[in-house]
């Protein structure tokens, strides 16, 4: 039986772990070729370990070993041409572009009048220009391509209300919404579908970790996954403290597919309820 995205091609940022990690391996596994990229650069502004060289040779392992095909590329949503060029790269190996996920992002944490400029302006940077670039490298494909596509960006619940700490990471994920619904009056012409996933916390390593969990449970001293979890799960409709990466990837997956062929313009909340609390 043939894989959902069977023929398709998918560019990817933010593949070496987390969300990004899984929706390659689960698109390779659904018939898909991956263009992947993410950086190993440090950034002072982030409170925990980004990616590794090994993290992209795990996704590079995983994709391999349920036999997709993957070219992976060392390129930062900051700088363009690197964007570019990983992309042409890409496509000029498997033959076309048929699927965008738009998934790279920091988090970090502060009051919006004590954050910095320097941090203020790296959340921009990645979150929002970052995803900007992506769409600005992968469009010209494919429009020339002409058969149509699906671009999926990454953005939060965050990116369609407010929270407190993160002024700067909600302000850049309403510009992802804001971002998506003019992409996807611009791309209608030539079939190509724009969507945004608005997840909540979800189980990965942006969010797993002591800078997160001193956020949720300030008032714990050293604060634990199980302190995370419950504060967590308060903000939840559901009774669960996060969703997990594969949650996030099926609804990924869905806009990626065919059967999401006349679905564009909208942001679809993967949540547990966050939003009608």
């Amino acid at each position: 039986m043939a894989g959902r995205v069977q023929g398709k091609v998918a560019f990817i940022t933010g593949a070496a772990r987390g969300q990004g990690r899984n929706h390659a391996l689960r698109l390779a596994q659904e018939g898909a070729d991956i263009i992947a990229v993410d950086s190993i650069e440090g950034n002072d502004t982030v409170p925990y370990p980004l990616a590794s060289q090994a993290d992209i040779d795990e996704t590079v392992r995983l994709v391999e070993a349920a036999g997709g095909r993957i070219v992976f590329s060392h390129a930062d949503v900051r700088d363009f041409e690197t964007i570019d060029r990983a992309l042409t790269d890409g496509v000029d190996r498997f033959g076309r572009l048929d699927i965008v996920i738009a998934n790279a992002g920091i988090l970090s944490f502060g009051n919006v009048h004590e954050i910095d400029e320097h941090k203020w302006a790296e959340m921009i940077d990645v979150n929002l220009s970052g995803v900007w670039r992506t769409t600005k490298a992968a469009i010209p494909h494919l429009i020339e391509q002409g058969t149509g596509g699906s671009i999926v960006l990454t953005a939060s619940v965050a990116g369609l209300r407010a929270y407190t700490g993160v002024g700067h990471y909600v302000a850049a994920k309403h510009g992802v919404v804001g971002l998506m619904k003019t992409l996807a009056q611009e791309l209608a012409p030539h079939r190509v579908r724009v969507n945004t996933v608005n997840p909540t916390q979800v189980d990965t390593e942006m969010v797993q970790n002591a800078a997160m969990y001193k956020q949720f449970a300030p008032g714990v001293d050293n604060p634990t996954r199980e302190d995370f979890a419950k504060a967590s799960g308060d903000m939840i409709l559901y009774p669960i403290p996060w969703v997990e990466s594969d949650d996030v990837t099926n609804a990924v997956l869905f806009l990626a597919s065919d059967e999401s062929r006349y679905i564009t313009g909208v942001s679809l909340p993967v949540d547990g309820g966050v939003l009608v609390m």
